[in-house]
């Protein structure tokens, strides 16, 4: 122990030696702050090198073969590059690994495995197969490290941000953790990859013509022309400095040895005679490191570094034992300083007693103890002999099992002679001349069975790389469609402000077209014009293709409306811009969110989320599932198999009186939509045999105008004729109240005075504004009922009126009729003629563009809207119109009564016109 403790400060004073040394400003040891603080770092802190020597595929013609390349790697671009040595000044070329793939294959040569990119693939071989796995484990780390986040720079690694490290550190053991369960990690094969292998001698090829890049013989030129020039600057200096480099002389500096810590290898560089070298080597060798990043010196001072922690560590183990064996030494002395200090106090009171009695009855007890300890020493003498005798018996056992053990051992001894034999014998079969073709055939089975287990274990490897390969390369995927998706979001909100600014582009026009200056109207004619032929895609100088607005949408209307009025064009332009701005700053925000929801939506049962969902809009995919659900709740109690069926069958063999009337309609139906415009589809046909049927269906109605547009939006969106006709029969039979379709058309004027009665309150200033100039709001809204909105909004907010209309009936009709108005209310309270307020409201349910600035109207500012206080309202104007029917039914009568008493009192002589013109 007393060595121990003397061994400490001699090495600690060496140790600090060597620092100060090193520390010191002498010879080329001089440098920056950098430089000092990477000689501090450990050699596992230290940034690994990858490179090495790698043999290449490729070339022409008769030079076409294996190349020798000496690669490195690049972190700041994410590059491998390759050259023919390590001492070649620039690189014949490189490549991207950020978007490669690599890949090794069990059947091909030894070592081989490809890298492949986008524009080529390079083949690759190194020396061992485990070189190759270890390039590739690393090649696939690098790749991760580049697309994880930014390189910190390999010059100075400190200056990366504080927040990007741990992070990014965290990642990538998490990383190496998960290719851990595919592939277990590579060691580093010592002399073949990093920095060592730069000081090996570059491996031989069997043609020295045949190594050298003809495709980049200019690089060849100029990495000769550098070798040139430096082996002329080699010959300048002292014969000193040439016996000290030790890469240009072939002498490679020895490895420390981790055996004798703190001890300075025999054959490794001093300090002095580092001192000593000239001013040209340390030039030399900063000009080499200029080129690769590595140098040899480095290595030096990574193999002293750890010198000094072997050293250290070897100390801290030493006073580990030395701390130890104290800590027993202490126990063991303070055990017999407690039994002395309490002699002690036994002997104070025996003469510190006043009395004989007081020192007697000290005696006794302490002649008390002495019986004790020696009944204590008789039953220990007991346990003594009883354990001698467990210990004779347990001798006895073992030398039972020794005598057993020696009985197997001979018989194991037998055996092996006989499987020696037996072996001998099956060798000298083998090596016998095979005469027999059973024999034969056994020895290749063998072989072949060998060759087996090799490819199995060559398949069992590529596996493993493969499923890691596979893995990466689908997180990598997946950062790539996060990023891409962050693009698309960008992407669509510029296009959406391009549709805004052009919109008021042509808005600026419209004004101006109005204005009707006559000095510029020429001019302004031009820009119309232009306007209205510009498309996105076309106008695009710098190639950027932004997503024109298409003719028709997905369910076949007109995008760009088709308006009458010459004038009004431009303002079809500008509503197209809108609703597609609107659509577009609204994709990431509202849609997508709602299509999860939607996606997230297995089943569909009543309840409010669902409600709020289908006040929302349906999306697109599943809208065709969501209204056949609707309409099944709906019709449910009227569905039978085979009912449409049997009602075109018999309206196959007898013609309806309506027929006609719904032959003159179809070609009236949606003029806007290529569905029903167009010669060649089906869609006419198919809303022919719906119509036909439901005049089967409900005779008391037969066909009503309106009916024709209701079942072709439910054909544009279910496509089934049947799902159609049960839409149909939802809507008129179920949705809609009874006469709403009648000849009389009782329930459509009802819907119309109640109406009336609800934008009195809901908007009493725009009401008092088109009472006073004399407007009939029923001209209007009327069509509005009948048919749902199905001639009035575009089909994006009309189809998700239809989504709530489906759920919740006639109560979400009113709720829309009421938010058109208060979303056009200002417009409307501008203008001043009773005419020119009759040839907005033709139109300007239209020029609606923001689907959900319309939802919140009609759900949120309209509240509260109990359908109690609808039915209400119905009732009572049901009253009044019953009334005034009866009472225009009295008066008929009383006309008819009159007219007849007039005819009776007519004069004989008296002929009528028609009489008259008989006799001419």
């Amino acid at each position: 122990m007393k060595d121990a403790q003397e061994d400490v400060p001699q090495s600690n004073s060496r140790s600090s030696g060597s620092e100060e040394s090193a520390s010191s400003g002498q010879g080329p040891e001089v440098g920056p702050p950098e430089e000092a603080e990477d000689r501090a770092r450990s050699p596992e802190a230290a940034p690994k090198k990858l490179c090495g020597y790698l043999r290449k595929f490729g070339g022409k013609g008769p030079m076409r073969g294996w190349k020798s390349r000496w690669f490195f790697y690049d972190e700041r671009k994410c590059h491998l590059y390759y050259s023919r040595t390590a001492q070649d000044a620039n690189p014949l070329d490189s490549i991207d690994l950020s978007a490669a793939i690599f890949d090794c294959k069990a059947d091909a040569e030894a070592g081989t495995f490809e890298i492949k990119t986008p524009n080529r693939v390079i083949t690759l071989k190194a020396p061992t197969k485990q070189v190759m796995l270890y390039w590739l484990q690393q090649l696939q780390m690098k790749r991760w490290e580049f697309h994880s986040g930014p390189p910190a720079p390999p010059t100075a690694p400190d200056t990366t941000p504080a927040r990007n490290g741990p992070a990014l550190h965290i990642e990538l053991e998490q990383e190496e953790a998960e290719l851990k369960e595919f592939l277990h990690p590579v060691k580093t094969p010592p002399g073949l990859v990093g920095a060592e292998a730069a000081l090996q001698p570059v491996p031989a090829t069997a043609l020295r013509l045949q190594n050298i890049s003809l495709k980049h013989l200019g690089t060849e030129i100029q990495n000769t022309m550098h070798t040139i020039c430096g082996n002329k600057h080699a010959q300048g200096a002292t014969p000193g400095s040439l016996v000290e480099e030790s890469p240009q002389s072939g002498e490679q500096p020895s490895a420390p040895n981790s055996s004798a810590p703190g001890k300075e290898p025999a054959d490794s560089p001093k300090l002095v005679h580092k001192s000593s070298l000239p001013a040209s080597l340390p030039q030399k060798t900063k000009h080499q490191s200029t080129t690769f990043p590595f140098f040899s010196e480095g290595l030096v001072r990574h193999r002293t570094a750890q010198e000094k922690v072997v050293a250290l560590e070897q100390q801290v183990l030493v006073l580990t034992k030395e701390l130890k064996s104290q800590k027993e030494l202490v126990q063991i002395l303070y055990k017999a300083l407690e039994a002395a200090q309490q002699e002690k106090r036994a002997s104070s009171a025996y003469l510190a007693a006043a009395e004989d009695k007081d020192r007697l009855e000290l005696v006794r007890h302490q002649v008390r103890q002495i019986a004790e300890l020696g009944r204590r020493v008789e039953a220990l003498e007991q346990e003594r002999e009883s354990l001698t005798h467990s210990v004779s018996l347990r001798e006895q056992e073992v030398k039972e099992l020794q005598q057993h053990v020696q009985l197997l051992m001979d018989k194991n001894q037998a055996k092996q002679q006989v499987i020696c034999r037996l072996s001998e014998k099956v060798t000298q079969d083998f090596t016998q001349p095979l005469c027999d073709s059973a024999d034969r055939d056994l020895l290749s089975q063998q072989e072949r069975m060998e060759h087996l287990k090799d490819d199995m274990e060559a398949y069992r490897t590529q596996n493993r790389f493969l499923n890691s390969e596979i893995y990466q390369v689908t997180k990598i995927w997946r950062k790539v469609a996060e990023k891409e998706k962050a693009l698309l979001m960008k992407c669509a909100y510029l296009q959406a402000r391009n549709c805004q600014v052009e919109s008021k582009y042509l808005a600026g026009l419209r004004r101006l077209q109005e204005a009707k200056a006559s000095e510029c109207s020429e001019l302004l004619q031009q820009f119309i014009q232009e306007a209205l032929q510009w498309e996105a895609g076309a106008a695009s100088a710098d190639s950027v293709e932004l997503s024109p607005i298409s003719e028709y949408d997905e369910y076949g209307f007109l995008t760009v409306p088709d308006y009458e009025m010459e004038d009004l064009k431009l303002l079809a332009k500008i509503q197209a811009l809108e609703v597609r701005s609107h659509h577009l700053l609204e994709l990431e925000a509202v849609e997508r969110p709602l299509q999860q929801r939607w996606a997230a939506l297995a089943e569909l049962s009543p309840s409010t989320e669902l409600k709020q969902l289908l006040r929302a809009g349906v999306p697109r995919e599943h809208r065709p599932r969501v209204w056949r659900w609707l309409i099944h709740r709906r019709v449910q109690h009227l569905h039978t198999p085979g009912h449409y069926q049997e009602l075109l069958s018999h309206g196959q063999a007898c013609e309806h009186p309506a027929a006609r009337q719904i032959e003159l309609d179809l070609n009236r139906t949606f003029p806007n939509n290529k569905h029903f415009m167009c010669p060649t589809s089906s869609f006419p046909d198919k809303l022919r045999r719906v119509l036909l049927a439901f005049s089967w269906q409900n005779p008391t109605i037969g066909y009503c105008q309106g009916l024709n547009r209701l079942a072709a939006i439910a054909l544009l969106v279910l496509e089934e004729e049947e799902s159609a006709f049960w839409c149909l029969v939802a809507i008129v039979e179920n949705i809609m109240p009874a006469e709403y379709y009648s000849k009389t058309l009782m329930a459509s004027q009802v819907d119309q005075r109640v109406l009336q009665d609800l934008l009195s309150e809901k908007l009493p200033r725009l009401m008092a504004h088109l009472g006073q100039h004399h407007v009939n709001l029923s001209l209007i809204t009327f069509n509005w009922f009948l048919v749902v909105f199905a001639d009035s909004l575009i089909s994006d907010i009309l189809l998700r009126v239809w989504d709530a209309f489906l759920h919740e009936g006639t109560k979400v009709v009113f709720r829309y009729a009421l938010a058109i108005f208060k979303y056009n209310e200002e417009a409307i309270m501008q203008l001043q003629d009773g005419l020119e307020i009759y040839q907005y409201l033709r139109f300007f349910t239209k020029t609606i563009c923001d689907s959900r600035k319309l939802m919140n109207i009609a759900f949120n500012d309209m509240n509260p809207f109990p359908m109690k206080q609808l039915r209400q309202l119905r009732a009572a104007h049901r009253e009044r119109l019953e009334a005034e029917l009866r009472e225009l039914e009295l008066l008929k009568a009383q006309y008819l009564e009159r007219k007849a008493t007039l005819d009776h009192t007519r004069p004989e002589g008296g002929a009528s016109e028609d009489e008259g013109e008989g006799d001419a």
